[in-house]
């Protein structure tokens, strides 16, 4: 989609931004930059942050003038070529130490995320639009139920998947000290749900009128254009609400691109060392053979196996379109099944201990019975031939991820089950452990401990 989006064309009839590569490119160098100096040089954060904030909204701002940098339009690069050159920074990304560019830049991209969302908030109130969509239109044509694919949308804002894997992968790595934990998870959730509703308004009361709205979303199969036209009406929608803080449209589309694309970039950077992790938990996990083990498992090797996992899916077409665009069809579904997992891991884990368990089972149930449930329908869609969604790969991949599911929850219910048995039951004590313990004295020690 970033490599879409830096095109000149997101689609056929369908213009890019490519304005939003210059401002993108300048926040990685800044980003190197402030890396360098904060961590080898000693130099105070908020000057240096101050500073690079500065040039990249001046970037933001000078980019409109020159939107592919002098070149023509038919010798700018296109999305196969952005996508070499994205996976090129992902790789740099995965292998370079974490404080030398995916903290810093992230960091300062979380700036222009959070200055976004003030002023499409701002400018929403500013304006003061008619919300130009139905309030609920409990039977639009060709859309699927209403239970539970609303509400795997809608809980995208409060629980997912996706932050949860960043949270172990990343963020876990990063934090001072345990108690900061929750103000960041919990803030980033909070972070996501005004984005999420941002998206809602800019796409209901940001298009202008009725007619707009009818156009794009008349029916199911009027937004079925693609993600990335969903992705421009995003865009489009927003920038009307900065032209009511007397921001230029062209000026406030690319602001609004270029929020899009920094916060896509930080998805990217993060999934791709994300992935490097497990390839190297993985790797450790099914025993090979030690060579075999210890070349896979070195930070190069994996890198490159996971960025040559992400082209392959981004770059082999079925049907006439990458594989990776005909899996987000399963992309809610997974993302709300990984978060419900995740719900359960910390219920076990919260039970286990004796500790308030229900403030994540409940909502656990309630996303589990969900995401299971859309996940049945939906391979029921793509097995039947006659069904415009019919896909064996969507079904194959779709069948699998359901599998693991159900797996884990019976894992889950299975050590739940255990650990209710054992239950005031002192667990004795491996022979080995005796052994090292020395037995005798040593061994009731051990076991007091």
């Amino acid at each position: 989609m970033i490599a879409r989006l830096f095109s000149v064309e997101l689609q056929p009839g369908a213009p890019g931004y490519p304005q939003a590569v210059a401002p993108s490119a300048l926040i990685l160098i800044l980003a190197l930059l402030v890396g360098w100096l904060g961590y080898r040089r000693g130099w105070p954060l908020l000057p240096m942050t101050a500073v690079a904030f500065a040039l990249v909204l001046l970037g933001v701002g000078l980019s409109p003038r020159a939107p592919t940098l002098g070149l023509a339009p038919q010798r700018w690069p296109g999305p196969i070529a952005w996508t070499w050159i994205l996976m090129g920074y992902a790789l740099l990304a995965c292998v370079l130490p974490v404080w030398s560019l995916l903290q810093p830049r992230d960091f300062i991209n979380s700036l222009l995320l959070y200055l976004g969302l003030l002023l499409g908030f701002a400018g929403f109130f500013a304006l003061g639009p008619s919300f130009q969509a139905p309030v609920v239109d409990l039977h639009p044509e060709g859309a699927p139920s209403l239970f539970p694919f609303v509400f795997i949308v809608i809980a995208c804002g409060a629980a997912s998947g996706f932050h949860s894997l960043v949270a172990s992968g990343t963020t876990a790595k990063q934090i001072d000290r345990e108690s900061h934990a929750r103000p960041i998870g919990y803030g980033g959730m909070i972070g996501e749900s005004l984005l999420g509703l941002l998206a809602v308004i800019a796409t209901t009361a940001g298009l202008g009128s009725a007619a707009d709205w009818q156009h794009r979303y008349a029916s199911w199969g009027a937004i079925s254009g693609g993600l990335a036209a969903q992705i421009s009406a995003f865009i489009d929608g927003a920038a009307s609400f900065l032209g009511a803080l007397g921001i230029p449209r062209d000026l406030g589309a690319s602001f609004m691109a270029i929020v899009v694309v920094s916060f896509a970039l930080t998805t990217l950077d993060s999934a791709t060392r994300i992935l490097r992790y497990n390839i190297e938990e993985m790797t450790r996990s099914l025993r090979l053979p030690r060579p075999l083990a210890r070349l896979i498992g070195q930070r190069h090797v994996a890198s490159l196996l996971a960025v040559g996992v992400i082209l392959w899916f981004a770059l082999y077409e079925v049907g006439g379109r990458p594989v990776a665009l005909a899996l987000w069809t399963l992309f809610g579904t997974t993302n709300q099944l990984l978060a419900g997992l995740a719900l359960l891991l910390a219920t076990v884990y919260l039970k286990q201990r004796g500790r308030a368990w229900w403030c994540t089972g409940v909502p656990m149930l309630f996303m589990l019975a969900s995401t299971l449930t859309a996940m049945s329908k939906n391979l029921l869609r793509f097995v039947r031939p006659a069904d415009p969604h019919h896909s064996w790969l969507l079904a194959a991949v779709g069948g699998a991820i359901l599998l693991l599911g159900i797996w884990l929850c019976v894992e889950a219910a299975v050590a739940l089950w255990q650990d209710r048995r054992h239950e005031g039951l002192e667990v004795p004590l491996p022979p080995e452990a005796v052994a090292r313990a020395g037995g005798g004295a040593g061994a009731a020690a051990a076991g007091g401990a």
